[in-house]
């Protein structure tokens, strides 16, 4: 066998090992750990801005390691696209869409909507919307506002709540999910 096969061999491999073991739900406050120590050797996130038209598709943690370079790259990605702030965001809550987008079997990647809102971006949306909370958990980098084309809302929030780790809304008018690593709740139809 060349190296090159060798090379692709292990890269299917590591890449089957993480579509087969991250199906395990993702950390609840109290399970945290053992989440961690359960879920494969890596994960990754996929993701484009229909706002600003970037992507991202990156493997953020490898063998129990978050890899700081990606999750810096998943901090900017999600930043509040009107102000340009940036903020760390909570890993829990990547770690639930993650799973979240293992558990859908599929290779599309998020449409984020939503991740970081500053103060001020809050503010002007609540503003305008009686759906945006006042101290929405987007302000901590503990949230994001998520679509995919090729599931539904329903199917998305199944797989969310599959992950019993933090709230699930569903917003099937505007055709997105949110997802947090707050309390574990869900709302809307």
């Amino acid at each position: 066998m060349s190296d090159s096969n060798t090379l692709n061999f292990t890269r299917r491999g590591i890449l089957g090992a993480f579509a087969a073991t991250t199906v395990a739900a993702a950390p609840t406050f109290s399970q945290a750990a053992g989440f961690l120590r359960g879920s494969g050797d890596i994960r990754r996130i996929r993701m484009y801005s229909g706002r600003t038209g970037e992507r991202i598709d990156t493997i953020y943690w490898i063998e129990g390691d978050y890899i700081k370079e990606a999750v810096n790259e998943i901090n900017r990605f999600m930043r509040d696209w009107r102000t340009s702030d940036v903020i760390k965001m909570d890993l829990r809550t990547i770690d639930i869409m993650a799973a979240s987008h293992n558990l859908l079997d599929i290779q599309e990647p998020y449409m984020l909507l939503s991740g970081y809102r500053s103060p001020k971006t809050n503010s002007m949306l609540r503003s305008r919307s009686r759906g945006v909370a006042k101290n929405s958990l987007h302000m901590k980098g503990q949230a994001a506002d998520l679509r995919l084309a090729n599931r539904s809302v329903n199917q998305m929030a199944k797989a969310a709540q599959a992950c019993r780790a933090g709230g699930v809304g569903r917003y099937t008018g505007s055709n997105f999910v949110h997802m947090d690593c707050g309390p574990v709740r869900s709302w809307g139809r």
